[in-house]
């Protein structure tokens, strides 16, 4: 009787935590690992942060999604990180070095003025661009005027390297694991660009 007991002492304990982690994992947050450089410099390779499960998407949140299915290339269950900036029913244009959606100029502290301009329009193929017109170089979408309901337009704050929206589309909700946020142990630009950006659009 006392192996039991003494069994079940460190049984138990271990199985409630088990049990709380998935659930903490399933609904309310999960630690992510950064892969690559498209969101330099506010996110780095390999960095660990939060995705928040429960959290809502709002124009320039920093979101996590599985890119199977979005990015053709990707064969298997793979997560990027990128920022919002379509949202459902948004026009999205870029022009003369600005980025605009539903015509209103979106601000962009959170990247230099080179990525801003040059990095942006690199991957459009284009210094003038809006949906439609980025979408027909790469195939994707019947020449889209606005993001479709249910999906989100997505670009890496590294515009000039960032696999991205402008290349394959948009992404799907039912592909978001959830929004991110830097911990309290990052760097005060990263929670800053990362956590508060929102609060700009």
């Amino acid at each position: 009787m006392k192996t039991i007991k003494s069994i079940l002492s460190w049984v138990i304990p271990v199985v409630i935590g088990l049990a709380i982690a998935f659930l903490v994992r399933s609904y309310l947050f999960q630690v992510v690992r950064v892969d690559g450089s498209s969101m330099t410099p506010n996110l780095t390779n390999n960095e660990r942060v939060l995705a928040f499960r429960q959290e809502r998407i709002k124009h320039l949140s920093v979101m996590v999604f599985d890119a199977h299915g979005e990015d053709p290339r990707v064969t298997t269950k793979m997560y990027y990180v990128k920022r919002v900036i379509g949202m459902p029913g948004d026009k999205v244009s870029y022009r003369d070095g600005n980025l605009y959606v539903n015509g209103k100029l979106v601000p962009q502290r959170f990247i230099s003025n080179y990525e801003r301009t040059v990095g942006t329009a690199r991957g459009a193929k284009a210094m003038r661009w809006n949906l439609a017109s980025v979408s027909k170089p790469r195939g994707w979408g019947d020449k889209p005027k606005t993001v479709p309901a249910g999906e989100y337009f997505v670009l890496g704050d590294h515009r000039y390297v960032s696999n991205d929206s402008r290349y394959w589309g948009f992404v799907k909700k039912d592909k978001v694991m959830g929004v991110v946020k830097v911990p309290f142990w990052g760097s005060t630009s990263a929670k800053e660009n990362v956590n508060k950006r929102t609060a700009d659009y």
